[in-house]
Formats: C-alpha cells, sequence, structure tokens
C-alpha cells in the first residue's frame, strides 16, 4: 500500500487500482517485463505457524490504534486488495501466477534459471543465492521514472543487494548465510524463544542495535561450510544448555537451514507453457488437492485459503479496523465459509484422506475484542451440494453450482433477475449481510453502500468505454468525497467491514463453484471515504434521489439493486421493509416507475456489457474469462423480520433504523 492511501474506511480500491496501474507502466516505460508471484497457501509442514499468529495479532493490535486514529509504524490491507491485485493484472495483461504454498523457494529458483533480480519486501532474499541480485521495495523509486544522459533509455532508480558483495564485505563464505539467518532469527526459528541465549556482541566492537548481527558475522568468518557452522553453534549452545533444549535447537536450526535450499521450481514451466504442476511433482501432503483444481489455483481463479483448510484445518482471518468492542466482522460470513469447508472436507479423496480422521471442523483464528483467538467450526453442505464430490466439482452442471451459491447466501435466483449480469453477486451478498450482520445496519448505511456501487458503474464506464459523456450524478457523488475531520464512526466501519467479509467468502465460493456468476471487478464495488461520507450526508438530511436526479440510468441501477434486496427479503417472509413507501414518496417520478418497467433499460445495460472487455464483465460466467504480492519477479525479456427505529429525516419512511433479525 502506497502511504496516502486510505486504511481507516476500509480501503479505497480504485485508488489502489490507479496505483498499480502506474507502476506497472513505470516498468514497461523502462522496457522491464515483470512476472508476479503472489503468496499461495501456508507452508504445509506447518514450521512458521507461530510466526503467524503473531503478526496476525500485529494486525489486530494495527486496526485497534487506527480504529482510535493512531497511525503506527505497520499498516492494513483492506479485505478485497488480494482481489483487487490480480484483477489488476489480468487487465493488463501483466503475466502473474499464485503458488500452491508459500513463494519464497519458487520465486528464488525461478530468479536463479532466469538470472533475473527479485524485487520485495522480504527479508529471506538477502539470503537466497540470486546472481542477479534482489531489489528492496524500500528502495525502488518506481515514481522517479529517469533518462539516461545522452540517450532514451530510461531506467527506476533503485538499490541492488547481491549476496557476492554482502559476503565479500563481512569476509564470509557464502555457504554459511542461511546459518547466519537461522542463528540470527527468521520466520521458522528464534533461539530466544527456545530460552537459548548467545552472547555474539562479545565477538564485535560495535555497539547499539547491530551488534549481535555484526559479532555473528566476524564468528561465522573462520567457517567455510554450513556444517562445520552448524556444529559449532550447538557446541557453543550445548555449555550452557541441556540435552534437550541441544536437541530443539539443532531440529529448529536445520529446518531453517533448509528453507534456503532452492529445488526446481514449477513456475518457469507454468509461465512458458501455461500448465500447472504435475500431481507426482508435488509433495506427498499436497496430493490431497484434487488435480483439476492445481492449474486453477496457480491462475489465481481458486482462493489459496482452500490449501490451509485442506492440509491443516484451520482459516486465519484478516484484521480490519472495526469497533473492537463487538464481535468481530468475520463471524457474519462464517456460514458462507462453513459451505465453503464443506465442500473442500466432505469431498476429501478417500486414498488420501484414509490415513487421517475424517475432519469435518475448520479451527478459525480470528480478533476477539483486542486479542487473537480460535475455535474450532463446523463444516457444512447445503441441500443443493449433497451429491458433489469435490473431485467432480468443476463437471457439475452450472444450474447445480448456482443453486449452492444462492442457497448459501439464501437468495432465489429469481431475486437476481431485474439486476445487471457483472452485479449479480454483490446484491445476494447485500442481501445476506442484512440478514447476518451484528448490530443490524441502518438504512442510511445500506443506501450508501448502494451509491457506492452506483458511483463504481459509473467510473467503471468511463474507464472502458470511449467517449463517455460525464455525467451529473458521477460529479455529484465526487465532490462528497474528501479527508473528513471528523473521528471515525466505528459503528459504520463495522458495519462495512462485516459487508467485505461477506463479499470476500461469497467471492471464494464463487470460484470453488467454477463461477456460477460473473466476477464482478472488485475496484468498482467499494470506496469507503465516499460511502462514509455518504452515510454522514443521508443521516443529515440528504436523500438519494437529490443525488441520482438527471441520470436516469443511475436511477434505474441503484432501484433495481434496492428492489433485488426487497424482493430477497420477501422470499424469506419477512415483513416489508417499511422505507419503501417512504422512500417512493420521497422520488422524482423519473424514479419511481414499477420495477416491472425496468427490465428493458437493464437489457440495455447488458447489451453494452457485451461490448466491454475486463474481467468481471459480460452477461454469462465463462471459466476463460475468469480471473485469474509480495513479489514482483523483474525480467529484461435463515428467515427474518426487519423494522426500522424513527427516521430523522421525514422525507424517508415513519420508520428508520437498524435492519434487524427477530
Amino acid at each position: 500500500m502506497r502511504p496516502g492511501l486510505d486504511q481507516s474506511h476500509g480501503g479505497d480500491y480504485d485508488a489502489f487500482e490507479d496505483q498499480v496501474c502506474k507502476f506497472f507502466k513505470a516498468l514497461r516505460d523502462c522496457d522491464i517485463d515483470p512476472f508476479v508471484i503472489v503468496d499461495g497457501g501456508s507452508d504445509y509442514t506447518d514450521k512458521k505457524f507461530e510466526t503467524k499468529k503473531k503478526r496476525a495479532q500485529s494486525r489486530i493490535n494495527t486496526a485497534n490504534d487506527l480504529s482510535m486514529g493512531l497511525q503506527g509504524s505497520g499498516g492494513i490491507l483492506p479485505t478485497l486488495i488480494k482481489h483487487v491485485f490480480k484483477q489488476v493484472l489480468s487487465s493488463l495483461k501483466v503475466p502473474f501466477a499464485q503458488c500452491i504454498c508459500e513463494a519464497d523457494q519458487d520465486i528464488a529458483s525461478l530468479a536463479r534459471s532466469w538470472n533475473c533480480p527479485v524485487l520485495s519486501n522480504d527479508s529471506d532474499f538477502y539470503i537466497f543465492d540470486i546472481q542477479a541480485g534482489f531489489l528492496p521495495i524500500s528502495h525502488f523509486h518506481w515514481q522517479r521514472v529517469s533518462m539516461q544522459r545522452g540517450s532514451s533509455i530510461r531506467y527506476i532508480p533503485c538499490k541492488q543487494y547481491t549476496t557476492t558483495s554482502f559476503c565479500r564485505h563481512f569476509n564470509i563464505n557464502r555457504k554459511v548465510l542461511p546459518v547466519f539467518a537461522s542463528v540470527a532469527g527468521n520466520d521458522y526459528i528464534k533461539l530466544h524463544n527456545m530460552g537459548v541465549s548467545l552472547r555474539w556482541e562479545e565477538y564485535t566492537s560495535m555497539k547499539g542495535r547491530f551488534a549481535r548481527f555484526n559479532g555473528l558475522l566476524n564468528w561465522l568468518t573462520h567457517f567455510h561450510g554450513q556444517k562445520d557452522a552448524l556444529d559449532s553453534v550447538l557446541r557453543l549452545i550445548s555449555h550452557s544448555n541441556n540435552r534437550q533444549k541441544t536437541g530443539a535447537a539443532l531440529q529448529g536450526l536445520s529446518l531453517g537451514i533448509e528453507e534456503y535450499h532452492l529445488p526446481p521450481s514449477c513456475l518457469e514451466r507454468f509461465f512458458n507453457d501455461g500448465v500447472g504442476p504435475g500431481p507426482g511433482r508435488l509433495p506427498e501432503p499436497l496430493r490431497v488437492l484434487p488435480d483439476w483444481t492445481l492449474l486453477p489455483l496457480m491462475e489465481g481463479r481458486l482462493p489459496s485459503c482452500m490449501v490451509d483448510v485442506m492440509l491443516l484445518g484451520r482459516m486465519m482471518q484478516g484484521a480490519q479496523v472495526e469497533d473492537p468492542s463487538l464481535p468481530c466482522g468475520n463471524n457474519t460470513s462464517r456460514s458462507i465459509r462453513q459451505v465453503l469447508y464443506g465442500l473442500l472436507l466432505g469431498g476429501k479423496r478417500a486414498d488420501h484422506s484414509s490415513q487421517r480422521p475424517p475432519v469435518d471442523e475448520v479451527e478459525e483464528y480470528y480478533r476477539e475484542g483486542k486479542s487473537l483467538t480460535s475455535s474450532m467450526v463446523e463444516a457444512v453442505l447445503p441441500s443443493a451440494a449433497e451429491h458433489i464430490q469435490l473431485d467432480t466439482l468443476h463437471q457439475a452442471p452450472r444450474l447445480v453450482q448456482l443453486k449452492v451459491f444462492l442457497e448459501t447466501l439464501g437468495v432465489s435466483q429469481s431475486t437476481l433477475s431485474g439486476v445487471p449480469p457483472h452485479l449479480r453477486l454483490p446484491v445476494p451478498v447485500t442481501c445476506y449481510w442484512l440478514r447476518h450482520a451484528h448490530p443490524p445496519p441502518e438504512l442510511p448505511v445500506l443506501q450508501a453502500l448502494l451509491l457506492g456501487l452506483v458511483y463504481g458503474e459509473l467510473c467503471r464506464r468511463r474507464k472502458s468505454q470511449r467517449g463517455f459523456m460525464e455525467r451529473p450524478v458521477l460529479e455529484r457523488l465526487r465532490g462528497l468525497i474528501q479527508r473528513s475531520r471528523r473521528s471515525l464512526d466505528l459503528g459504520v466501519a463495522h458495519a462495512y467491514s462485516q459487508w467485505q467479509c461477506c463479499l470476500k467468502e461469497s467471492l471464494h465460493l464463487n470460484q470453488l463453484l467454477c463461477f456460477p456468476l460473473a466476477e464482478p471487478q472488485c475496484a468498482w464495488l467499494y470506496k469507503g471515504t465516499l460511502v462514509h461520507q455518504l452515510v454522514t450526508k443521508l443521516r443529515g438530511g440528504l436523500t438519494p434521489d437529490s443525488l441520482l436526479m438527471g441520470d436516469l440510468g443511475s436511477g434505474q441501477l441503484y432501484r433495481a439493486m434496492l428492489g433485488a434486496i426487497l424482493n430477497s427479503h420477501d422470499s424469506h417472509e419477512a415483513a416489508v421493509i417499511p422505507f419503501v413507501s417512504g422512500l417512493q414518496r420521497a422520488t422524482p417520478p423519473s424514479l419511481t416507475q414499477p420495477l416491472d418497467n425496468l427490465t428493458a433499460h437493464l437489457h440495455i445495460l447488458a447489451l453494452e456489457e457485451d461490448d466491454e472487455d475486463g474481467a468481471g464483465g459480460g452477461s454469462k460466467a465463462k471459466p476463460e474469462d475468469d480471473l485469474g504480492w509480495t513479489l514482483v519477479s523483474v525480467r529484461t525479456r435463515h428467515k427474518s423480520k426487519d423494522r426500522f427505529n424513527r427516521s430523522r429525516n421525514p422525507e424517508f419512511s415513519r420508520k428508520q433504523g437498524r435492519i434487524s433479525r427477530e
């Protein structure tokens, strides 16, 4: 995330997309051909689990600081950021791969094979033996593209690190670098956490926080190979520790060192030939993954979290800016994940799962108050999925896949008939959110969310359609985007965090079901700084129709989405949301035509979609159209009743407040 991009309001994904586009334009202006590799699931050996828990707690702490208006040294990545990033890569035709598990070794192996540098913020690349070097992102000044004097050659100022220059400077053998990393402490082992303390400061005259590292490097100058260096470290440990601690240290150090060995990578074959890894090339634990999932996983068209669920029986939830006194926003989307777990675990192949007892629960890690906690969550299957097996899920009839998705979210297919194809996923997500969110969202929160979707649709069309006429609605909504000096409304932030969690899990479920609904372009679905401002304005008396006046299409889109939501509540035998009549009374004639009369206009919208390029658009969800981090490899070549509290805005209904369950 570039400094300056919003974090407190749930993200401004369009601004992030803009930054990503500018970044890759800078690379191409300098004749750099990037290859992007995205992390997949956790390491199947689970060596980094303790590190992952500490990082999850750190993200919770950072989110809590942001909720109080404090700006810490860290940052929070918005919920949908990875989806947006992969979709932008696809639209820009930037080659990218999502690794099955963690990407570091595969990246280093590919970089060594192609003799190209690695651009990343991961300190492990200071240790990997990559001849072309490592480019730390913090020193990669892509916004300062420069021209070489006397030529037309452009370049990006940066710093290049190589293990050769590092080892020459400290007079150590390159082979002992993995020993240095493991003894100093990496993601796999930290000796001090094991109660082992070694005084490396005794081997240097340097003072300060780097004395320990300098002393260790000085000590390592006496060794020419890993084994000699490791044996000597163990002798030092055994002098002041018992045999049990020494044995644990040996095991940990050996595993840490092993992580810097570079086995052949399947990435080169993927980028060159477009094929995934053969099942026989995978480590034994990964062979639980069905063959058909391997290529879509690498293409980024399946969620990487499925690897953690199937291999480790675990799901680590993200942290967002929320009200810490309320339950974690991820709890709202739990029943969606339960179906995801049911599809993944209920259909495990017998030949691989027979070695273990059947798994019907997943351990979820999430925020409780201000602390990381966990609980076991049951895997379930909806009635529509009773006869589905994971091995053949991709061959299931599309109608069955769609039924599973809609049953999970609690909406009928008829509910979506008036919604443009590319928004048929966010709308049922919103229906689900209204029924499950806690506390129930207020009416202005729903209205602002739908207006934000209208804004995103207008922005998307402006970007993708030549000769797009700037519309008054877009201008009005854009004028509301500003950095508010008011303190953050945690209730609103919490509600929208829940919605984004529901959307993310629905995207994952849609992917696993092979896209029965078109995947939307996520950059245009949510703009935090806009929707938060809209909530404030709507609470103060501004009406949706006053913002939508003068643009029939925008008003129709807003009402189509609202109508689908109302129909969904009706289908659940809920009381009709009482703000409808008030909304109609407050709406000018151009926006009050019956919902049934929208069909022709929405048909036109759908036809316009067919003329546009871009992932997620179009009226059909075809596998070949589906879209598909922390690295860029650079190479220069339930039933519910709804009620509302008294409205403060007389233009609306007699009741306005929270959409609730009873």
